[in-house]
């Protein structure tokens, strides 16, 4: 079980090129890249309400290879939530997955209700597409039993934000949204503060 913190870590993974770290990029920062530069990892940080509580999003932007098995074992101990990204235009890219899959339900072998979100990423390239969403959603039925699906462009930004509260509307154990009235959060913190000050009588 990951240590309780404030701290709520989605991991990513997926093979080199399907864009992860776009999509991570156009989530955090609003922002496109077009050139591919490979990941070692990085990992982001979003400020999300949990529990009517502030906590922190901890994205984890992995590897496309699988160069660094004990890397990804971490990881998926670690991790609370996971996206599984690959590209519409390679089918090669969504049966690369598989083996995550399994690897991440052996690992959190126990865990009901993992939320894993499948995401199909290059939607706006659809003149060269190898994966129909039919073909994801039996996936997902047959193979990749729980995760949820939706296909993303992190070119166009579509679906990208989208995907992200699915990812956390999945996890039935917390109440999350990427919605916050800062303003209240701050008031409700200093609310949180006065009740933990105890007065001896």
């Amino acid at each position: 079980m990951p240590e309780q913190s404030n701290d709520y870590r989605v991991v990513v993974f997926g093979a080199g090129g399907v864009g992860k770290s776009s999509m991570v990029l156009r989530f955090v920062k609003g922002t496109f890249r077009d050139s591919y530069i490979p990941t070692i990892e990085d990992t982001y940080r979003q400020v999300i309400s949990c529990n009517k509580n502030v906590c922190t999003l901890q994205i984890t932007d992995t590897t496309g290879s699988h160069q660094f098995p004990a890397m990804q074992r971490l990881n998926i101990t670690k991790g609370h939530a996971f996206m599984l990204v690959y590209s519409i235009t390679s089918k090669q890219s969504l049966e690369e997955l598989i083996p995550t899959y399994r690897e991440i339900i052996e690992v959190k072998a126990g865990e009901e209700n993992l939320p894993i979100m499948l995401v199909g990423n290059k939607s706006d390239e659809d003149s060269t597409r190898e994966v129909n969403q039919e073909y994801a959603n039996e996936m997902v039925s047959k193979i990749l039993k729980g995760c949820g699906f939706i296909e993303t462009s992190a070119k166009t930004g579509q679906n990208v934000h989208e995907a992200f509260q699915e990812l956390l509307s999945l996890d039935k154990s917390r109440n999350m949204s990427l919605r916050m009235d800062l303003k209240k959060t701050r008031s409700q913190i200093r609310k949180e503060k006065l009740k933990g000050h105890c007065s001896l009588m």
